[in-house]
């Protein structure tokens, strides 16, 4: 495999990391926006759902620990303090983990032209 294929596979592989995660602690409304095209921070960003600031807090540390399992740990992390709205920045991934009044009111989604494709 050349180094090339390699950078290919990482994005995806962060991709499918924090997903697992995130389904494995039952965030809900689970969007993923590929953002290659618009910019050059990140590849993906992955917006869901937690039902209070605890689970908020808690998806978030488990996307945190997944990425730490593997050798890649977080590049940052925002928003633990409050638990409103968690940001996970893992370079080729970012993760926001929000409570629903709050996604709503930033709208996320919309604000990056994405059509919804949710993952559950």
């Amino acid at each position: 495999m050349t180094d090339s294929n390699l950078t290919e596979l990482l994005p995806e592989a962060t991709k499918k990391l924090a997903l697992d995660a995130l389904q494995d602690l039952k965030a809900e409304d689970i969007v993923v926006i590929d953002v290659r095209d618009r910019a050059s921070f990140t590849d993906h960003m992955i917006i869901a759902s937690g039902r209070s600031s605890r689970q908020v807090n808690s998806i978030a540390q488990a996307v945190i620990e997944a990425a730490k399992n593997t050798g890649n740990p977080a590049l940052g992390v925002e928003g633990e303090d409050v638990g409103e709205w968690v940001l996970v920045d893992l370079g080729d991934v970012i993760v926001h983990v929000m409570l629903p009044d709050v996604r709503r009111f930033y709208e996320l989604e919309k604000l990056w032209g994405e059509e919804l494709a949710k993952i559950s």
